[in-house]
């Protein structure tokens, strides 16, 4: 890949050479603030490309269907997860390339305000 930033706006549509806004990493951090989203996401993206559906996921996390749905709707408004309907079912996905921008926005400048090697304490 080039040295292009790629940014998704909040719907995890792709903003080539954007650089992600704080507000949005911020927005996507809260929305993975609460045990039960965390656990809703990590079973998500364990699950790979072919998703879950609603019934999978309630069964595994062991919740109610419409408190699930509560928080698919904050996963899904801020892009990290998106849904897609096939006959009678409702499979839920995690947006990769979501995840991973955030993960980049948040590694981005790892280390760059470290001290020079000559200002290091002995180890």
């Amino acid at each position: 890949m080039t040295g292009r930033k790629i940014c998704f706006d909040i719907s995890g549509n792709i903003e080539l050479g954007a650089v992600m806004d704080t507000n949005l990493a911020a927005a996507r951090l809260a929305a993975l603030g609460s045990p039960t989203r965390l656990r809703l996401y990590r079973l998500l993206v364990r699950a790979g490309e072919p998703g879950q559906t609603m019934g999978q996921i309630q069964e595994q996390l062991g919740i109610p269907g419409s408190t699930l749905s509560h928080h698919c709707r904050a996963l899904v408004q801020v892009g990290l997860i998106r849904q897609q309907r096939v006959g009678t079912s409702l499979i839920c996905h995690a947006n990769y390339p979501v995840m991973r921008a955030l993960i980049e926005h948040l590694a981005a400048e790892c280390c760059a305000g470290a001290s020079g090697a000559g200002d290091r304490s002995p180890e």
